[in-house]
């Protein structure tokens, strides 16, 4: 049996472990939340390293892609200093694969799809899925300097948000943790920014960064995000949602972080080291990964 542990900087209360099947190999994926405690994390990847096949990193990225450019975040980086055995996955390959392609993988399940107008809370890590959003949407508006950074302005359009990011992404780089990680117990709900969650029928984007800010009415609407426990979907369900698509697919009643699911292909390759795009990509096709498309 292969073993993939996360080790996330969120919320131990959103821990999971299940056991799943990738062609004829068992795969353990364990999520393992340390409630914001950045030595705890630390902690735990120098004592597991070359003990498990992946691990994944939570909460916070490692690097930050745009385009074909890398930008590293230093202090992420500092956290799992000194992991040398076991390949490390903060998500950011399948979330240019599997994200990137979600709209096409799961159009057996959803058909051809159109949206009038999109809303990418947060796209800094997630420009596949803002790419994808953008094809499928006569406009997409990105919140990454409301939602993110307070500031309240809007960006429309995926070519006027990568300007901003070149300028951006090289500072953003030297942010100290306390800017990077940006919680996940959710309990700091507060409408906000409504119009845009409200005039938008497809929503994209990560289920937290959603969570603090969604308005109480989301009726007939869209959602695309990802690490959804049983009660999050009960959440959209309350509000109206009447599709939800999570990006990876769900295990044991949970859909688990592109970084968790990263490490679980990292583990099930057992190359010693990340993959690239082209085998994330050969791997879902292989495997047949497919979101979950939930109907209410």
């Amino acid at each position: 049996m292969k073993r993939a542990v996360s080790i996330s900087l969120g919320s131990s209360a959103r821990d999971k472990k299940v056991t799943i099947r990738f062609g004829n190999e068992t795969v353990e994926i364990q999520r393992i939340g340390t409630d914001g405690d950045v030595e705890k994390a630390r902690r735990l990847y120098l004592e597991l390293d070359g003990k498990v096949d992946a691990f994944g990193v939570g909460g916070v990225d490692l690097y930050l892609r745009l385009d074909h450019r890398e930008y590293p975040l230093r202090a992420a980086l500092k956290m799992v200093k000194g992991v040398t055995r076991t390949p490390l996955c903060d998500g950011r390959g399948l979330k240019h694969t599997l994200e990137r392609r979600v709209f096409e993988l799961a159009r057996p399940e959803l058909g051809e799809v159109r949206f009038e107008q999109g809303f990418v809370p947060v796209a800094v890590d997630r420009i596949g899925l803002a790419q994808a959003a953008e094809e499928v949407c006569k406009r997409v508006i990105i919140g990454d300097l409301m939602i993110a950074l307070g500031i309240p302005i809007p960006i429309y359009g995926l070519r006027a948000y990568k300007r901003l990011a070149r300028v951006l992404l090289p500072i953003v780089s030297y942010f100290p943790m306390s800017m990077l990680f940006y919680g996940s117990g959710g309990a700091e709900h507060e409408p906000k920014y409504e119009k845009y969650f409200v005039a938008s029928d497809l929503l994209a984007g990560d289920f937290l960064f959603m969570r603090k800010y969604l308005p109480e009415d989301l009726t007939g609407k869209t959602v695309v995000t990802n690490t959804t426990t049983e009660d999050n979907i009960a959440l959209f369900k309350a509000r109206g949602v009447r599709t939800v698509i999570t990006t990876t697919p769900r295990y044991d009643g949970r859909s688990f972080g592109t970084n968790m699911m990263e490490a679980a292909l990292t583990a099930y390759a057992g190359k010693g080291r990340r993959l690239t795009d082209e085998e994330l990509n050969g791997l879902i096709d292989e495997l047949g990964l497919r979101p979950e498309v939930m109907r209410f």
